[in-house]
């Protein structure tokens, strides 16, 4: 170990779908979190994206760039440059084996392995000398359909087991949020704390105590649901984006006029999807169908979305749109790149219409962790709300029905994960609080 980092140092790492987040504590000592010198800005946020770039005179040659660094190469050259956002989602589905980058192959966790190599470079000296010990973040419930968390778990040993951590501990991400709040509790209490990310919305419910000076927590519950801001964005994207470019329209086939498919917009509405979109099958087919369709000028805007690389502008508008619909009543939609510009105005309450499935099941997720504790609402003294979407206002409404507005805080959006599992990593019985999943 170097001077930089102690033998008793805890690491947590939040690999979000989103957003990755790293921590490091000392004994005694309060958490801080890693800070990358990115491009534009120094930031703590390090984005969960991977571009891959190789010369057209010199395709052997390849430039893998993550996080901030990634959205910079993908900005300086879009189309010759392969932008992976989301990948995470893949992380538990079976179906996902491989995918093709510039002629090379690449598995989930060589793809997070290669994500966490560059995390570690631009994190310079607080990550030069990594310690033997790392607990990491895990949803309650992974995204997707049918998702399986046994091979999500062995992909991200295979991933991590690389950078040389002989020891990885998997804790569920509301618990490491759960460990940051509880730091500011006053007397014992029972927190009942939602994490909502990119990929899916956690619950963990906790009671908390002191005794004889010792910090005390007993988990009681728990659920998750592998839906938050990413199918949010999806919602958006079906309802405002897909029809302009052709979803619910028809092509003509041997005299006859079909409905044209609409698998090429659940993919494309996907941000971890459309980034191999471009490469597929499909889209050999979607070529095919600008020559057949009856309104062939909106096929040919999917096209050239997807030919010039414009997913990631797509992002931004989307996330724009989220963001101020959080504060505002209603907000204009303006995605504009190359021949593409649709622009339209959206009130808050239309948006809530279209996100109604997923707050269904978040709803149906904060009951059933309430059931698995054995508590209704009012045995919970404290709501702590994470993550990016516990700013959607009909998310915060799911609580606000439920439970007493002076109960409910939100807040440490970024930090509160990856913080408490760096002072997870403190705790005596760690093991009690996760899966141990490698031992050296």
């Amino acid at each position: 170990m170097s001077a930089n980092h102690p033998p008793a140092l805890s690491l947590g790492v939040d690999f979000g779908t989103t957003n990755t987040v790293v921590a490091l504590a000392a004994p005694g000592e309060a958490a801080r979190l890693v800070r990358f010198p990115a491009p534009e800005r120094e930031v703590t946020a390090f984005r969960s994206a991977l571009s891959f770039y190789a010369p057209p005179e010199a395709p052997a040659e390849r430039t893998v760039e993550a996080g901030p660094w990634a959205i910079e190469a993908y900005a300086e050259d879009p189309l010759e440059t392969r932008f992976i956002q989301s990948f995470k989602t893949f992380a538990a589905q079976s179906s996902f084996t491989e995918t093709q980058i510039l002629n090379r192959r690449y598995a989930f966790e060589d793809l997070l392995a290669a994500f966490l190599f560059k995390l570690r470079d631009h994190g310079g000296a607080d990550l030069a000398d990594l310690p033997r010990r790392v607990v990491v973040g895990r949803p309650v419930t992974f995204a997707g359909a049918a998702p399986d968390e046994h091979l999500a778990l062995s992909r991200y040993e295979a991933a991590f087991a690389r950078l040389g951590f002989s020891e990885i501990l998997y804790v569920y991400e509301p618990v490491g949020a759960a460990f940051f709040f509880a730091r500011q509790l006053k007397e014992d209490a029972t927190v009942l704390v939602g994490d909502f990310g990119g990929g899916t919305s956690d619950f963990s419910i906790i009671r908390f105590t002191r005794a004889g000076g010792a910090f005390r927590a007993e988990p009681l519950g728990r659920s998750g649901v592998g839906v938050a801001g990413d199918a949010f964005d999806y919602r958006i994207i079906d309802h405002l984006v897909s029809p302009a470019l052709g979803k619910g329209s028809s092509y003509r086939s041997f005299g006859k006029v079909l409905p044209i498919p609409n698998r090429y917009y659940s993919a494309f509405a996907r941000w971890d999807q459309l980034a191999l979109l471009r490469a597929s099958r499909d889209m050999r087919e979607i070529r095919k169908l600008a020559r057949e369709a009856v309104e062939p000028e909106k096929i040919e805007r999917l096209i050239e979305i997807l030919d010039d690389n414009h997913g990631y502008r797509l992002y931004r508008a989307v996330s724009d749109l989220k963001e101020t619909l959080s504060s505002e009543p209603s907000a204009v939609f303006r995605f504009e790149a190359g021949g593409v510009s649709l622009v339209r105005e959206v009130a808050r309450t239309e948006f809530e219409d279209w996100i109604a499935p997923e707050l269904a099941l978040i709803e149906g997720a904060v009951d059933e962790a309430l059931a698995t504790a054995g508590l209704g609402p009012e045995g919970i003294d404290r709501i702590f709300l994470t993550g990016g979407s516990s700013l959607v206002p009909a998310v915060r409404a799911v609580f606000a029905r439920r439970f007493p507005a002076e109960k409910i805080e939100t807040g440490a959006e970024l930090e509160s994960i990856a913080s408490g599992l760096a002072l997870m990593g403190e705790e005596p019985d760690l093991a009690r609080w996760g899966q141990r999943a490698r031992i050296a």
